[in-house]
């Protein structure tokens, strides 16, 4: 398995082939991202995440939250969600993001891990309604966590390790031939909030879903 190489510029491509990959150690620096970090566990509308698998469903102690430009639906692991508006906050990230990338991002799907031991499995963000080949650009804030992408057809694996205030940008083909997953690292009592900004196609969402 590769490992992070520290000494890799931010526009090396972390994986070898078939996808693209980029890492910034530090896109917001520690006080601020920790600053960010409180003001999202406060102000976001956290809830379980869901997941219908085998026909079960599950709840997760994970948390979750899905923020957009609309009151956007947005269906994965077969279970539909239902966006919220922007906070002023997220807007404020969203804005300092895009300045980074050169982008522009219409949704954010946020996690919560309490702990090393609240864990991602492996999987892709290759939803329909997600733009083929789009950027998605995830921000992270708390805890430190290794995050490892696996080839779908030759298994190879990358680590890296994501440290608080980095932005890690997956594109390209990255979702169509890598999965990716968050491992549990039991030795991490602290805390992480990752923000995972998307560019979602407009035509395979419902944009004119009413607040009730």
């Amino acid at each position: 398995m590769r490992q992070l190489d520290l000494f890799r510029t931010i526009e090396s491509n972390w994986l070898p082939y078939d996808g693209e990959v980029y890492y910034a150690p530090a896109v917001i620096d520690k006080q601020q991202a920790k600053a960010f970090f409180v003001r999202l566990l406060k102000g976001v509308a956290w809830k379980p995440d869901e997941a219908i698998i085998y026909g079960k469903r599950l709840v997760t102690s994970r948390l979750t939250a899905w923020y957009a430009d609309n009151y956007y639906t947005y269906t994965y692991s077969r279970v539909p969600r239902r966006a919220l508006l922007w906070t002023g906050l997220l807007r404020e990230l969203k804005q300092q993001i895009e300045e980074e990338t050169g982008q522009v991002f219409n949704a954010c799907l946020l996690n919560l891990y309490h702990h090393g031991n609240e864990s991602l499995g492996w999987h892709s963000d290759d939803e329909d309604s997600l733009r083929r080949g789009g950027m998605v650009a995830s921000l992270s804030l708390g805890a430190e966590r290794k995050f490892v992408f696996k080839h779908k057809h030759s298994g190879e694996k990358v680590a890296l390790l994501l440290e608080s205030g980095s932005l890690l940008r997956m594109q390209g083909d990255t979702q169509l031939n890598w999965l990716h997953s968050l491992p549990k690292m039991t030795r991490v009592s602290e805390a992480r909030i990752n923000l995972t900004f998307r560019q979602m196609r407009i035509d395979a969402v419902n944009k004119y879903f009413r607040k009730p």
